[in-house]
This record gives structure tokens, C-alpha cells and sequence, in this order.
């Protein structure tokens, strides 16, 4: 729709200091002309754009202009406020209830209706997730290094990174940044880090390469896993890997098929499914499944054996 456009090319040129209209073509899929009269009507309607000519020339809007917020309609409000709730479940400051407090101070008429999305990005961790959100938000602000203990599948170390992006996916945060140790860019999770504290300022990099966060190259896929799971487990499932994960069979039992990124996730999961799954293939894991079940099965064998002992040792003695 033309309002659509409009109001994208108004944001392009509020949040850039200028632009072409060969750009803004290419951005919005239309030709040249369809742009020039774009900015002819956004002119009409009282928005100060210049036009240059020339090399370096192009596309701008006067310094100072401001947005009026009735360019904003109430379901654009709504989602702002959502987003801005989101933000304030795990913040420790209430910075960001205080902004919806502004914002709602200046626009109660013009927002209608109810709350219709909710979103809480706390967890269980929220008591000590906060404080490490707000630190790292001051040294990417401040430009500060920050240092901290991490604790991964390979090991514990001590790390020091220059912070760019808290992220939060996966039902995580994250903190992305140019890791010191190993002189390249990092994602660490903020519930394995401990001990966290500013360090020494940095100067930002000229180039930040954004982060792959998509689930083939964080996960990449590692071998596919064949198994056969108890009707009962129907619900996890679907909530986990979705409707076409598996097939129900005949017998009512569920024919579970899907690539997995390693082993030992993939493991801990099935062992986390008790006896409502039997592992088909691969024979891998299989075998590594039956080992880890036989000597959990002889541990508990070995300490019922021991307490028997003490057991009656200890009733030897009292008589």
C-alpha cells in the first residue's frame, strides 16, 4: 500500500542522513518514478525534504524535524508499549516502566482498547539475570570491556570480550562480542557466566559482522535420529519439533524422525523421556544410550550394596 511506503520511506529518512532514489527503489521494489512522487506527496503533506544534486547528493530531511506520534496509529502504540514491556521483566533498574509511563502520559487518548499481548522474557534466573543485563548494557554503552568466569561443555575459563549485542534467543540471553581469547567474535550465554565486571575501555570496531543466529549454523545438523516413542509423549512432541516430527503408527505408538546437531544433547533428551521412547537409529547412539543406562544401574547397584553393608554393620553393633 502507498501509506505503507510512505511512512517506511519517512522512517529511512528520519533514521538516515541521506539517501538516493535508486536506493529507496531498490528497498521498496518500485521504480524511480514511483519514488520521486513519493517524496513529492510526503513534501505536500508538510515534511521538510531536500534534494541534492550531484556526487555525495541525495535524499535528506532538515535537521531537527521531529516525528509527530500521530503518524504512529493505536495498533502501532500497542506493539511499542508491548515491546517495551518485554524489556521491563528483566530489567533491574525499571528504566523501561518508566518510559511507558511517558509515553503513556502524552498519548492515553490516542491509545484504545486493551492490552492484547503480554510478553514476560524473565525466567527462573530473573533474580541474578537482571543484574548481568544491566551491566553489560552499561559497558556497550560506555564502551567497557567486561571479564567473567564461563562454564561450558569443554570446560571452565576465564574470558574477556569487547560487548556489541545482548541477545536474547533460544528462551536465553546472550551476550555477542569480540572475545579476546580467541581473537574473534563470540556468543555467550548469560546463565554460564559468573563473576562479571567492566574492564578497560575499547575503541568499536569499524566493522561488526552481524550474528548467524540461525538454528543451522549455531546447531548444524550432525546425523538424523530414528525412534519410536509411547502415544503418551504426543504433547512434547508437537510443544518441542511440531506436528510433522513424527507419524503415528498403527498401534498408536509415534515414528520420530529428525536431524539432531550432537550426541550428547540429543542423549539427554531421550534419557530425559524415561521408558516412553526406544532409539532406532543410529546404532551409535544406541550403544551409547545402553552404556550410560548400565552403569547408572551399576552405581546404584554399587551404593545399595555399600548401604546394605553399613546397614548391617551398624545393627552388628548396636547389639
Amino acid at each position: 500500500m502507498k501509506i505503507d511506503r510512505l511512512i517506511g520511506i519517512l522512517s529511512i529518512l528520519l533514521q538516515k542522513e541521506i539517501t538516493t532514489a535508486p536506493e529507496l527503489a531498490e528497498h521498496f521494489e518500485v521504480s524511480r518514478r514511483t519514488i520521486n512522487r513519493d517524496i513529492e506527496t510526503l513534501c505536500q503533506a508538510g515534511i521538510p525534504i531536500q534534494t541534492t544534486q550531484g556526487v555525495g547528493g541525495g535524499i535528506s530531511i532538515m535537521d531537527g524535524y521531529r516525528m509527530d506520534k500521530t503518524l504512529l496509529t493505536s495498533r502501532d502504540m500497542q506493539m511499542i508499549l508491548a515491546g517495551l514491556r518485554s524489556l521491563d521483566s528483566v530489567s533491574g533498574s525499571g528504566y523501561y516502566g518508566q518510559l511507558m509511563e511517558k509515553i503513556q502520559a502524552g498519548s492515553s487518548e490516542f491509545i484504545s482498547g486493551r492490552d492484547s499481548i503480554l510478553i514476560d522474557l524473565s525466567s527462573w534466573y530473573r533474580d541474578t539475570l537482571a543484574p548481568k543485563i544491566a551491566l553489560i548494557q552499561d559497558a556497550i554503552e560506555l564502551q567497557k570491556r567486561i571479564r567473567f568466569d564461563y562454564y561450558s561443555p569443554g570446560g571452565d575459563s576465564k574470558r574477556e570480550i569487547e560487548p556489541y549485542y545482548l541477545i536474547f534467543k533460544w528462551s536465553s540471553w546472550y551476550i555477542y562480542g569480540y572475545c579476546l581469547l580467541r581473537k574473534d567474535f563470540r556468543l555467550f550465554k548469560l546463565n554460564r557466566m559468573d563473576g562479571i565486571r567492566h574492564g578497560k575501555g575499547f575503541e568499536r570496531k569499524s566493522e561488526i559482522p552481524m550474528p548467524d543466529l540461525s538454528n543451522d549454523k549455531v546447531f548444524p545438523p550432525s546425523g538424523r535420529v530414528k525412534a519410536v516413542f509411547d502415544p503418551s509423549m504426543k504433547w512434547q512432541l508437537v510443544e518441542e519439533y511440531g506436528v510433522s516430527s513424527f507419524t503415528e503408527q498403527k498401534d498408536g505408538t509415534l515414528l520420530f524422525e529428525i536431524d539432531y546437531p550432537d550426541d550428547e544433547g540429543l542423549i539427554a533428551w531421550i534419557l530425559s523421556c524415561r521408558d516412553k521412547v526406544t532409539v532406532l537409529e543410529p546404532e551409535s547412539v544406541r550403544e551409547k544410550i545402553l552404556k550410560i543406562t548400565s552403569d547408572i544401574e551399576a552405581k546404584y547397584r554399587k551404593t545399595e550394596k555399600k548401604h546394605g553393608k553399613q546397614s548391617t554393620g551398624s545393627n552388628r553393633h548396636s547389639k
